[in-house]
């Protein structure tokens, strides 16, 4: 009811901030340290953007056990580090060339990515 009521102008705005507010993606990073959660629903933020040819390290805390995120692998890099619970792991990116890195949990189930700019 409340919708039907509503202009086109204010139906658009109302949906701009439900997008908005559903986007998990971390605002701009230029350097530094950047946490990433992992718990039961995966990494949060899925995905960071780094400065490039800034310094930039992630770390991640795991913080449950009802999640298969247990360790965090970056293919292209051939990293893979366990994260055991409530204990930071610093993973550094390489951020020399303007790319976007994917990283998953150990079983693949849970895709994010560092994106260098």
């Amino acid at each position: 009811m409340l919708i039907a009521l509503m202009s086109s102008c204010q139906r658009a705005l109302v949906a701009l901030l439900v997008i908005v507010a559903c986007n998990k993606e971390a605002p701009a990073q230029s350097s530094g340290r950047i946490a990433i959660k992992a718990d039961d629903k995966g990494f949060t933020p899925s995905s960071v953007t780094v400065k490039k040819g800034a310094p930039a390290t992630l770390v991640f805390t795991r913080t449950s056990n009802d999640t298969c995120a247990t360790s965090v692998v970056f293919p292209e890099l051939k990293i893979k580090k366990d994260l055991p619970l409530n204990q930071p792991v610093d993973v550094e990116v390489p951020t020399g060339d303007a790319r976007t890195l994917a990283f998953t949990c150990g079983m693949g189930m849970f895709k994010s990515a560092v994106v260098v700019q």
